[in-house]
């Protein structure tokens, strides 16, 4: 019996739940082709090579892009306004011209005829630059899998993050000797609601560490470091998620991150940025992270925080057949849908390790090929560590016996501090021995047929069907709107960055969008780095 085949689940329930998922995204795909937003047109800018800040660090990219705006609009893009402005000024380089612009001492205008041709080409070469510095990134990842070799799986998941890059990186380093396979750096906290992105390395960040391109750039080569002593390639991930996604999610492909945080509505219910802001950016991020490879989590498990995890079930499924549907239409193959779920049922329910299997063996069932996250519990942790650690033991458990592609690491002083360093090495012990111990458990873990499990699973999946009709008869943004998912009412006119998002003129010129539409971004890769289910 093969893994998606224990719970003996309806084809045609599974086949009408996707279809619906889709009728359900078609308005907001439609919305995301029709529009662009501040953020994607200063990632065509970063794309094309432009980096740095002034000396208040606010970046030549939010520089040009406010320019453009304010001379000529956003409607028709910022690409043919620019590369007109380099060919016909004198200004030799994006970044002499964003200064001139941030001095006031640039003019734009929308070109037409020969001009608007000539525009048109620079700025679809200097695109292509800039995907090709991507391919090759993605290039590197490959080779270095070859040369290192892959962890086993699942593979263990631990963050990091001081607020200090140079705290970060040995810290990070030494998780990866204790047997983490993939470390994230999680953002300072706020970041996500900066429409900029901060320049250069950071070391003053609030509960995390800024993203920066810089950022990145030494924690990918500290990790590649000891990915060679080790002889196992570590995996990093950051989040690209919040105002700047796109911008994010490009900095990612050109730094060769392996994984980003990219779920379709995350920041709109736990962050409040506007529903539209959000979608159209979270199309280009997932194009970008297509092309680069990299392997996007969702943030179901977040739902579970607020929502009952019993009830709210469902929500969960829902939420990632519709994260599966935007990332197929971006252009994300299945192994690069890192769908997130968790842990969260209060353990003094009757039978929640039996709910808990019945929940992740039915996602895992649903999505054979990706490589599901699974996510410790956290909503009921208390100051008990010894309740704690046996209850993150059971996530573990659960991870192997379902077949859970990615567990994040647990730590039983979850309720109490952020975990010190001994308690990620005693949390690491915790799923190294449930792995090693349990090995391929889950070619034994076969529910009973028609049992308890089962019964749960199908339970669930049922009521997911009676939301996506809902959802795809009133529309997602409504449904946001009322609560439906994590109980957080966000309607679409509401929440940060609703001015950044433009209505796209006849006439639109973006080259890095026409380039990732045209061209699939699996094409030369057919050996990439994607997570295997």
């Amino acid at each position: 019996m093969t893994p998606q085949h224990k719970l003996d689940l309806d084809p045609e329930a599974v086949r009408t739940a996707r279809r619906l998922a889709a009728r359900a995204a078609e308005p907001i795909i439609a919305m995301a082709r029709s529009h662009t937003t501040v953020s994607v047109e200063r990632a065509l800018l970063r794309l094309a090579g432009l980096s740095g800040a002034d000396a208040d660090g606010r970046p030549w990219a939010n520089h040009l892009c406010d320019a453009v705006r304010d001379q000529v609009g956003l409607e028709h893009g910022v690409a043919l306004p620019v590369w007109d402005a380099l060919a016909s000024g004198p200004h030799g380089s994006l970044r002499e011209l964003a200064q001139a612009a941030a001095a006031g001492k640039a003019s734009f205008r929308l070109p037409s005829g020969g001009d608007a041709e000539t525009a048109r080409q620079a700025s679809r070469q200097a695109a292509r630059g800039g995907i090709a510095r991507i391919d090759r990134r993605r290039a590197e990842r490959e080779a270095m899998l070859r040369q290192v070799g892959d962890p086993p799986h699942p593979l263990i998941y631990l963050i990091v993050a001081t607020g200090d890059i140079y705290e970060d990186i040995p810290q990070a380093q030494a998780a990866a000797r204790e047997g983490a396979d993939v470390v994230a750096v999680i953002r300072s906290t706020g970041q996500s609601l900066l429409d900029f992105v901060p320049e250069g390395a950071t070391r003053e960040g609030y509960a995390g560490t800024y993203a920066t391109q810089e950022n990145f750039r030494l924690m990918r080569a500290a990790l590649d470091d000891v990915s060679r002593e080790l002889g196992r390639y570590v995996r990093l991930t950051n989040y690209a998620s919040g105002l700047c996604m796109p911008e994010i999610a490009t900095l990612a492909g050109l730094e060769r991150l392996d994984m980003m945080l990219n779920d379709c509505m995350y920041g709109i219910i736990f962050r409040d940025i506007n529903p539209r802001r959000t979608f159209i950016d979270q199309r280009f991020s997932r194009q970008i992270h297509a092309r680069a490879g990299i392997v996007i989590n969702t943030g179901e498990d977040n739902y579970l925080t607020t929502a009952d995890a019993v009830d709210a079930a469902h929500t969960v499924v829902v939420s990632q057949l519709l994260n599966e549907r935007f990332g197929h239409e971006a252009g994300l193959a299945d192994a690069q849908l890192g769908l997130g779920h968790a842990f969260e049922i209060d353990p003094a329910v009757p039978q929640s390790f039996r709910l808990e299997l019945a929940h992740a063996q039915l996602v895992r069932e649903l999505f054979p090929a990706a490589p599901l996250k699974y996510m410790p519990p956290t909503k009921h942790m208390t100051g008990n560590i010894f309740a704690g650690y046996l209850l993150d033991a059971f996530f573990n458990l659960a991870g192997v016996l379902t077949g859970q592609s990615i567990i994040l690491v647990g730590m039983m002083t979850e309720g109490i501090h952020t975990p010190w360093l001994a308690d990620r090495d005693l949390a690491l012990e915790n799923v190294r021995y449930v792995r090693d111990a349990c090995g391929a458990l889950a070619e034994d873990f076969v529910p009973r047929p028609g049992g308890f499990v089962a019964q749960r699973a199908r339970q669930v999946l049922a009521e997911s069907i009676d939301l996506l009709e809902r959802v795809a008869d009133d529309g997602l943004l409504t449904a946001i709107a009322e609560g439906t998912f994590g109980v957080t009412r966000r309607p679409a006119d509401g929440g940060k960055g609703l001015e950044g998002v433009v209505e796209r003129a006849p006439g639109y010129h973006n080259p890095a969008i026409e380039i990732l539409d045209a061209e699939d971004p699996h094409g030369a890769h057919a050996s990439e780095q994607e997570v295997p289910a």
